[in-house]
């Protein structure tokens, strides 16, 4: 991470760099962190004051109170408490995702995280957020006056207030299948989409299988681009052309299926990709209520490999995400983010995990016709 400053009578001014405030520097190239001097010095008032807006005290003004903390924010100012090795405290922030049940997505990658965090002393809390607490609260300032060091942030939306805040925040943030750019304080992890999704098209290819469709996940969303992008790619590195009705976006949810299926359908698709393993389960119940067999006369792959895809009939061909990992990793990315190492992005390998819902493609034996029917009585 690259800080620099200036020096005006021996002491240390944090300067910005490409917009971001970076924390205090010396001379001699020492990491300090802003104090409480510094924010009174800043906003001409009282140390007293200051810090009475940086503990909640109810004798100072909502306004100024704001205030205090969105200068010790831009100032890069760590309160005692998250600095005393017996109370480090990390967020795991998390939003359109389920995570509490072991069959759902979410579950894996929390458990990873908190086994890390807490094998090396932190504290997590785990925070479900919604649209409308990004707008009541700044990100940077929810940390700091809840006393966090840094923050993984999981389920966000490309839309989000906070994402647009992260471009910008001071704080060490690592994100789960999104991110930002040109910030040193904020990483990503996630897993190589187009590594799976062109595992997926190759499975369906070498099994003869041409007329691919794609039903994708969410639009406004940073893994559904690249998974969109990577299908596009993979499908013409195979020489093959994908008409516009042979791929949507919907949502990762079972119920997406049955507006898409039907078009897929009708086009001649006799294989269906999809975003994640919960869409590829309303593909296949789709598929069956329209009379149509899987594998036997569509194939559908999933991507993700929750517990679910295992127990579906048949069992689910999908991309496997190591997801207990991706919470491992995430942790140790935030670390060094605190620690002033810049990461920038990290991708786990994508692995396609072969089951019972993809076959061989077998053109359809061709109708009967009225003439053919005569001719064959004529023969007897």
């Amino acid at each position: 991470m690259e800080y620099f400053s200036v020096i005006l009578k021996e002491k240390p001014v944090c300067q910005p760099k490409n917009g971001i405030l970076m924390p205090f520097v010396t001379g001699k190239g020492e990491f300090v962190l802003a104090t409480i001097k510094d924010i009174a010095n800043r906003l001409g008032i009282s140390v007293s004051t200051v810090s009475k807006g940086l503990n909640g005290a109810s004798d100072i003004s909502e306004e100024l109170r704001q205030t205090v903390l969105d200068t010790a924010v831009e100032m890069g100012y760590a309160t005692k408490r998250s600095k005393k090795i017996e109370n480090r405290k990390l967020a795991l922030f998390i939003e359109n995702m389920e995570y509490e049940a072991t069959n759902q997505f979410g579950y894996d990658i929390v458990l990873g995280f908190k086994q890390s965090s807490f094998r090396h002393k932190w504290d997590v809390s785990v925070i479900p957020v919604t649209p409308a607490f990004q707008l009541e609260e700044k990100y940077d300032t929810y940390l700091l006056k809840n006393g966090y060091c840094g923050a993984f942030l999981v389920g966000f939306a490309l839309h989000d207030e906070w994402m647009r805040q992260l471009e910008h925040t001071t704080m060490p943030t690592v994100l789960f299948d999104n991110y930002v750019k040109k910030n040193p304080n904020v990483a990503y992890i996630g897993t190589d989409n187009y590594e799976g999704i062109d595992a997926a098209v190759d499975h369906l290819y070498t099994l003869g299988h041409k007329k691919i469709a794609f039903l994708n996940g969410s639009l406004h969303s940073m893994v559904s681009e690249e998974r969109q992008d990577a299908y596009f790619s993979s499908m013409q590195a195979h020489g093959l052309e994908v008409p516009e009705d042979l791929t949507a976006f919907g949502y990762y949810v079972a119920d997406s299926a049955r507006y898409h299926v039907p078009t897929f359908l009708a086009a001649g698709a006799t294989a269906i990709i999809c975003g994640n393993d919960l869409i590829a389960s309303g593909v296949i119940a789709e598929c069956r209520l329209r009379g149509f067999r899987v594998p036997e006369d569509i194939s559908v792959i999933g991507f993700d490999d929750i517990p679910i895809s295992a127990a579906l009939a048949p069992p689910l061909t999908t991309v496997h995400q190591e997801r207990l990992e991706i919470g491992k990793g995430a942790y140790t990315i935030l670390n060094s983010l605190i620690h002033h190492i810049p990461i920038c992005r990290t991708l786990l390998h994508a692995a396609l995990i072969e089951r019972e819902s993809t076959a061989r493609y077998t053109p359809p034996a061709k109708k009967k016709t009225g003439t053919d029917s005569y001719a064959k009585d004529l023969k007897k």
